[in-house]
């Protein structure tokens, strides 16, 4: 893998916490309040997972790490790309504005269930990416690339779509929040219409 294999574990490990950073941030900002249960609940299932995601690769393909932080290639659906970044901007602010003005009633063994689902649908991206080391944040075909047909991609063809429809849709219930349902219901067009445009 050339370079690749070089990747520095600070370079790899800065993105995560800057992810995380960014993520409680736009939870208690809004809530106003770090007593937002539904957020820390949600935070730490996505924080331990993403973490675990960054030591696994470094170790087994670093290779694969370089290219989800490689920001230089270009986007061919930039357009999309804005749409679903702004769908899930409300995903994420929402249910904390909820959280402070009492707008959702959300039982707690709802919220329990939906964590666990996005945990699921975070555990089936990982998945992927073991099986598709190819696996690029941009659209791109590289040399020698194949089309995978084991792992989640055997089950279905875009498992890492799958595995992030999955945790959108369930996220605003985690956190506490039907309003936001709005927002993830709003991402499955979009979705669908990327996947058809690749």
């Amino acid at each position: 893998m050339g370079d690749n294999n070089n990747l520095p574990a600070s370079k790899a490990y800065s993105v995560p916490v800057i992810i995380m950073v960014v993520a409680a941030l736009l939870l208690f900002l809004p809530a106003g309040s770090i007593e937002f249960w539904q957020g820390w609940i949600w935070l730490a299932i996505i924080s331990a997972m993403t973490f675990f995601i960054t030591a696994f690769f470094i170790k087994r393909n670093p290779g694969l790490l370089n290219r989800r932080m490689n920001v230089k290639e270009k986007e061919p659906q930039p357009g999309i790309v804005k749409i679903l970044s702004f769908l899930s901007l409300l995903i994420y602010i929402v249910p904390g504005f909820d959280y402070r003005y009492h707008w959702s009633a959300v039982p707690v063994w709802v919220v329990i269930a939906a964590n666990a689902l996005v945990l699921f649908g975070y555990i089936f991206i990982f998945m992927a990416f073991k099986e598709n080391s190819y696996a690029s944040p941009v659209i791109q075909v590289e040399q020698d690339q194949q089309v995978i047909q084991t792992g989640p991609y055997a089950a279905v063809r875009h498992p890492m779509y799958t595995g992030l429809l999955l945790m959108q849709l369930c996220t605003p219930l985690a956190l506490g929040s039907y309003w936001a349902l709005i927002f993830a219901v709003l991402f499955i067009p979009v979705i669908i219409f990327r996947i058809k445009k690749e």
